[in-house]
């Protein structure tokens, strides 16, 4: 990709790009609900960061914060070594925020919307030009420039808002759930932008349920669940924290009730489900590889007719899909 010339900013040589984002005791309550509580994260800079976790979590409310558009019930923000709370507007010189479903003009073009931003932002016209074509061609959508914002699908208007937010040349960007209703080669192309822009140096921190895009995209990886931030780090060794077991699926062409007893009386296997409608049974198996062996020659042994037998091991959706199944407390709208 051809490297664009820039425009220093004006806080050039006084910014600390050591860390990112730091975060120390975060709290965020709403009247009496706690919608994040004790939160405490430090990003490094050029790091493609996934916040994770079901809803209600704290996710988004997280975000607000760091976008400075809430201010915390307290806690402390330093966005490249600026404290948010002293200097809310240098700092959000430092940003680039997408939201879910950000909001889009019907009665101005491609160009005419990108252009308004640009002069917000303060980038001189023929500047202002050359950052148009350059974030268009980012997000692939150069040929649809002369559209009106009001005629794009879902997905265009994500990579318009993405395209926004990119003019400036933000040191920290802030993505929520930037790939929604985007189709499978948009998401293909956002992974690739976001991951061009990781090695320009920018750092950008991305919430989505889309726990595939995340895995390929993301460099490391915070994990929240009712409020708190339960782990983070690389995605192998946060996938390490929270279980050496492995899953596996057993798929037969008949004995799966046999099959099903089987397995529950084996001291190796928890978290049996069984899907009837595929003949599908899964279950966490912390054995060895021989013992693993050993299980399926007894059910074979046995009468069962196995007609595939796999492993797989742990990953993110398998943490946040036992999340959801123990996230039995208040929901929390707000986060």
């Amino acid at each position: 990709m051809q490297q664009q010339r820039g425009i220093l900013s004006p806080m050039e040589g006084t910014v600390d790009l050591s860390d990112a984002v730091k975060v120390v005791d975060l709290r965020v309550d709403y009247g009496d609900l706690t919608a994040v509580e004790g939160l405490s994260l430090t990003i490094p800079a050029g790091e493609i960061f996934g916040l994770v976790g079901p809803n209600g979590a704290g996710k988004t409310s997280t975000f607000k914060v760091l976008a400075t558009l809430m201010e915390p019930t307290y806690g402390e923000v330093f966005l490249c070594g600026l404290d948010i709370a002293e200097k809310r507007s240098q700092a959000r010189r430092l940003l680039g925020y997408m939201p879910d479903l950000a909001p889009m003009p019907s009665d101005l073009k491609v160009w005419e919307f990108l252009d308004l931003f640009g002069h917000c932002y303060g980038l001189p016209l023929t500047l202002r030009q050359e950052r148009i074509d350059h974030a268009l061609n980012h997000v692939v959508l150069m040929d649809r420039r002369n559209d009106y914002c009001k005629d794009l699908s879902r997905g265009m208007k994500q990579r318009l808002a993405l395209a926004k937010a990119l003019l400036h040349r933000p040191r920290l960007m802030l993505l929520d759930e930037p790939a929604s209703g985007m189709d499978p080669v948009s998401r293909s192309a956002l992974r690739r932008t976001l991951q061009e822009l990781a090695k320009e140096g920018s750092t950008i921190i991305v919430s989505s349920h889309i726990l595939t895009e995340l895995s390929a995209m993301c460099t490391s990886v915070g994990i929240m669940s009712k409020g708190q931030l339960i782990a983070s780090g690389p995605i192998q060794e946060v996938v390490g924290q929270f279980s050496a077991h492995k899953t596996l699926n057993v798929y037969l062409l008949s004995g799966l009730e046999h099959a099903e007893a089987l397995l529950r009386s084996h001291a190796e296997v928890s978290d049996l489900q069984v899907q009837e409608y595929d003949a599908m049974l899964r279950c966490q198996f912390s054995g060895t590889a021989e013992s693993q062996a050993a299980l399926l020659s007894k059910l074979v042994g046995q009468g069962c007719q196995v007609r595939s037998f796999s492993e797989k091991a742990m990953d993110i959706e398998d943490i946040l899909l036992g999340l959801d199944d123990s996230h039995t407390g208040e929901s929390k709208p707000h986060g």
